[in-house]
């Protein structure tokens, strides 16, 4: 059939997300920690990303305290523009799979030491890396903020910055 048949209509072209004229990047990493206790652990994190100028924000919400929060933080942090989430905890580390249960974005678990459990922090890696299916978390080492910092540079680099900011780079869903 040719165009100028009256039953054929084109598809229009979709909108590319970087032609939103009133987008303001947020951070594309937000770290989340459970505890103010843990910030100074997940402090080579931020020192990492800012040394590689990527954009984060370091954000205190316990998936025990605060569970609302944290599943509204995971559930609107692809509309801020944050593209990767790191979430460091201990002892029962349930934060990394709370964000997780609430976001399709990626989720980077960091396990943390501590003095209050038997098992100096191989209780917060169990927690981590034992999520059920369709809930995925990487895991990095015990108090590896860095070394998750290091991953979702690895994450970004695939092509997981804002739209338009990167030749080449497609345009977020």
């Amino acid at each position: 059939m040719s165009q100028a048949d009256p039953g054929v209509s084109r598809a229009e072209e979709p909108t590319p997300l970087a032609v939103i004229e009133d987008f303001e990047p947020g951070p594309l990493v937000g770290i989340l920690i459970g505890s103010e206790s843990d910030r100074e652990r997940v402090q080579p994190a931020v020192e990492e990303l800012n040394a590689r100028g990527i954009s984060n924000e370091l954000l205190v919400l316990s998936a025990h305290r605060n569970p609302r929060e944290v599943a509204e933080y995971a559930s609107d942090a692809a509309l801020r523009g944050v593209r990767v989430i790191i979430a460091a905890a201990g002892m029962a580390a349930a934060l990394p799979g709370a964000v997780a249960a609430n976001t399709d974005l990626p989720v980077i678990g960091v396990p943390l030491t501590s003095s209050k459990t038997a098992g100096g922090g191989l209780d917060a890696i169990l927690s981590i890396v034992q999520m059920p299916p369709g809930v995925p978390v990487a895991c990095v080492s015990l108090d590896g903020a860095k070394n998750a910092a290091v991953l979702a540079a690895q994450i970004l680099a695939q092509g997981g910055g804002y739209p338009g900011s990167q030749p080449g780079l497609q345009s977020a869903r």
